[in-house]
């Protein structure tokens, strides 16, 4: 089966601080036909493909390139060899021609060491045309529409002799007709020969476009073989195929009255109708993939958002929400997926970051209360157990874990009703995150009622009183703790069947 694999990883490995990537994994792509590689957030996708790029150097195993092996020192070992992906986000300029994006940084030269133009033009024109873009190469690209400028960043990616293309979540950003041109492009690559690795969430494109499936978890291979062979609900097992244990110390409480009501939320860009609600005491998990506009209805409750319209009530009165102050105010908090760009000061020590959104409670005469913030860090660090040497600790010198303990210990500083937890585990160790959910149940014994925005499975399943997922901006279905299971989960986040 693997003998005419043009390119192999055979029990590759990377190893960052406190997490293992990639566990000795397999792939292996073939000329002319679609591999699939199918996996959860967090499975090692991103990973994998930085590795096959050069942009990662793996800690074990051996990438074979036609039957020989090779090392990537970085990119451009890579891209010699014909290797080329092509992003969900690929970098265009706006302000350049059609065909000056497609050969930034390599532009033809003539002998006099200038730009040969027509080369450029003419060769873009080729390119287009063997990829079925029918556009103008002197086009101005911020005259083209989202789906004519991925075709430029495809053509882009193969204005080398490309022999393993890589399209990483490519209609993400697509429409409906936008993503069907896209079909008969990977269908005319697949003619000219190019093995390709299709990584989406959705199993609609993968039914429709892949010879091949890889499956990984928590970056592990888990098997291979031909989508012809499999239906969506194997699929789905062999993704989420796992037990919950003591990593989710759930305590059973009593649930009480609704304290959060949530009708009609828009944006006009990220979401559409959503409605749900939140009873004191209550974890609400809200589980989707990426883009499915899960964060973005977390951030337009907590007020970052412009462009928002609906109806937000805080135990049964409307309240108004334009800015974190007034999401304060109203008792909501919100602890970012990004930690280190939005939930802390890195430069600064923790007591100066748990006294952050009270600084101006904490002023009198124009002079911080210094006692007063160490007091406040030292009663909520304590009670989250921070490992430190002091408050006086900068925070950059903490771990992951501790890290985000002091993100939380901010804001429950400000005795909130609702505490949003926008991926509270993502990127610590087991320990700590054994922690965080430890304490997860403790907030919500002592009455607070908290919104989980989780990508992990496990965790969903694990904390959960009750799981809202999402897909492409919308609620589509809610789940009793009783009723979930990972297939039912995953279904409806990849917009398919309910499998029961």
């Amino acid at each position: 089966m693997k003998n005419n694999a043009i390119f192999s990883l055979k029990k590759v490995s990377k190893v960052f601080p406190g997490v293992k990537a990639l566990d000795a994994v397999d792939l292996h792509l073939y000329p002319g036909q679609v591999t699939a590689l199918i996996g959860e957030n967090g499975a090692g996708k991103s990973t994998l493909v930085k590795t096959m790029t050069g942009i990662y150097q793996p800690d074990g195993g051996e990438i074979i390139f036609n039957g020989k092996p090779v090392q990537f020192h970085s990119p451009h070992d890579s891209h010699a060899l014909g290797i080329t992906a092509i992003h969900q986000e690929t970098v265009l300029f706006d302000d350049l021609t059609v065909a000056e994006n497609i050969f930034l940084g390599n532009y033809p030269m003539t002998k006099y060491f200038s730009i040969d133009w027509s080369t450029m033009v003419t060769r873009s024109q080729e390119i287009l045309s063997s990829i079925n873009a029918p556009m103008n190469p002197n086009q101005i690209l911020r005259e083209l529409s989202i789906g004519q400028k991925h075709m430029v960043g495809i053509a882009r990616a193969l204005s080398v002799d490309a022999k393993v293309v890589i399209l990483d979540e490519p209609t993400a950003a697509l429409s409906h007709h936008e993503i069907h041109e896209l079909y008969e492009l990977v269908n005319t690559l697949k003619k000219q020969g190019k093995a390709i690795l299709f990584i989406t969430h959705k199993f609609d494109e993968i039914f429709a476009l892949a010879d091949r499936y890889t499956v990984f978890r928590d970056g592990r291979y888990v098997g291979e073989g031909f989508v012809k062979d499999v239906n969506e609900a194997q699929l789905v097992e062999m993704m989420v195929a796992r037990s919950i244990d003591e990593t989710y110390p759930k305590k059973d409480v009593n649930i009480g009255e609704t304290l959060l009501e949530v009708v009609n939320l828009c944006h006009t860009t990220e979401f559409a109708n959503i409605s749900f609600s939140l009873k004191k005491g209550e974890i609400l998990g809200i589980y989707g993939l990426v883009g499915s506009g899960r964060t973005e209805v977390m951030q337009a409750l907590f007020g970052t958002s412009e462009q928002v319209t609906g109806t937000v009530k805080m135990e049964g009165k409307e309240v108004t929400i334009h800015s974190p102050k007034e999401a304060i105010d109203n008792g909501i908090v919100y602890v970012p997926e990004e930690r280190q760009k939005q939930g802390i000061v890195l430069e600064l020590p923790i007591y100066q970051n748990v006294s952050l959104p009270q600084i101006e409670r904490l002023t009198k005469n124009g002079q911080v209360d210094q006692e007063g913030e160490m007091t406040l860090a030292r009663q909520y660090c304590e009670r989250l157990q921070v490992k430190a040497s002091s408050w006086n600790e900068k925070v950059m010198n903490l771990s992951g874990g501790n890290q985000q303990k002091v993100v939380i210990a901010k804001w429950l500083a400000t005795n909130p009703k609702v505490i949003i937890l926008d991926e509270p585990t993502k990127g610590i160790d087991i320990g700590s995150k054994s922690a965080v959910h430890a304490f997860m149940s403790e907030l919500v014994d002592s009455g607070l009622s908290v919104i989980m925005v989780s990508s992990e499975l496990p965790e969903i399943l694990g904390m959960s009183d009750r799981i809202l997922v999402m897909n492409e901006g919308l609620i589509v279905g809610e789940l009793s703790r009783a009723d979930a299971t990972p297939e039912k989960v995953v279904s409806l986040a990849t917009g398919g069947i309910v499998v029961c």
